[in-house]
């Protein structure tokens, strides 16, 4: 009788870690977990480099990257770019090359069989003190008494006589390549090359990403006199540019697109919203204007802000 029998018998009910610690044994069912804060990015972290950043930039949708890394990606996806293209126009030039050979190729076999048929055209000259005319030959000549013949002889007898030509002509006989050799199988052709896209794509959005479009972010540090630590060690890096709170992955914030400020979401409702102006700059702001920063997104997870569960799919046992 299994455990899970016995606590059945008995009454008793699975607690959470006997069903996760049975799940993983068995190798069924979904498997889920709850993110840890070592498993989800700081907001002031860069999604590619996944450290904080030295001089933070912002995407339009709020991905947030440190300047040097996301322009090194971008000189890196051109360096792809040209790289494919390249190719693309060595396979183009090729294509043609090989359509001009087959061309060339097809009109030398026409030119080639054109004159192989004018040469069966003519005739031998007849010597008429020795040869006669083949009309006149055919008249005298007595008709030869024809033998029946069966169908699968004749059959027979025909295709040994083409065998016997074919090979009394010389002709090669076609030999199937090696099937075994990838190369040499008749199926084997260059993969096609596509023509690549210009187009540079934001490595979390996944939408074009131009530098030129990159908003400058400007945090406020939230120093301590006797905190000697660098910044990488410091829990509390970082507070509101308004109201001085402390920025966290717990705190909702956003950039100001014309001072490129963070402030926190319950700043930007409360006071910044009632007359839409950049309380450092002066300027108008619309919506678009603020962007709000994307929490615990890196550059090989999705941004965790609705849910901190991980789940793994395994097969499910059917019930009968």
């Amino acid at each position: 009788m299994t455990r899970h029998q016995r606590n059945c018998t008995a009454g008793t009910v699975y607690t959470y870690h006997e069903r996760k610690k049975d799940a993983a044994q068995s190798g069924y069912g979904t498997n889920k977990t709850r993110l840890g804060k070592d498993s989800v990015g700081d907001f002031d972290c860069c999604c590619l480099t996944l450290q904080p950043c030295a001089n933070p930039v912002i995407t339009e949708e709020g991905y947030l990257y440190d300047k040097e890394a996301i322009i090194e990606y971008v000189l890196k996806q051109k360096q792809e770019y040209e790289r494919r293209l390249k190719e693309y126009h060595r396979q183009c030039r090729l294509h043609k090359e090989e359509e001009s050979q087959a061309k060339k190729s097809a009109k030398e076999e026409k030119v080639k069989a054109f004159i192989e048929k004018e040469r069966s055209i003519t005739s031998k000259p007849l010597n008429p003190f020795t040869e006669a005319p083949p009309a006149k030959k055919a008249r005298t000549e007595e008709p030869k008494p024809v033998t029946p013949t069966t169908s699968t002889s004749s059959g027979t007898s025909n295709g040994g006589d083409k065998a016997e030509g074919a090979t009394k002509n010389g002709e090669k006989k076609t030999e199937l390549p090696s099937f075994w050799i990838p190369s040499l199988t008749p199926e084997a052709k260059a993969t096609a090359v596509q023509k690549p896209d210009k187009t540079v794509f934001c490595p979390m959005s996944k939408k074009p990403l131009k530098v030129k479009n990159l908003i400058p972010v400007s945090f406020v540090r939230a120093d301590d006199a006797n905190d000697k630590r660098p910044l990488v060690a410091k829990q509390i890096r970082y507070k509101c540019a308004v109201t001085h709170d402390i920025l966290s992955n717990k705190t909702p914030c956003a950039v100001l697109r014309p001072s490129g400020k963070v402030v926190t979401l319950d700043c930007v409702e409360k006071i910044i919203k009632k007359d839409m102006r950049d309380p450092f700059t002066g300027d108008t702001l619309r919506d678009s204007d603020i962007i709000k920063i994307k929490r615990g997104g890196t550059g090989f997870a999705s941004a965790a802000e609705t849910s901190l569960e991980a789940r793994k799919a395994r097969p499910v046992m059917m019930a009968s």
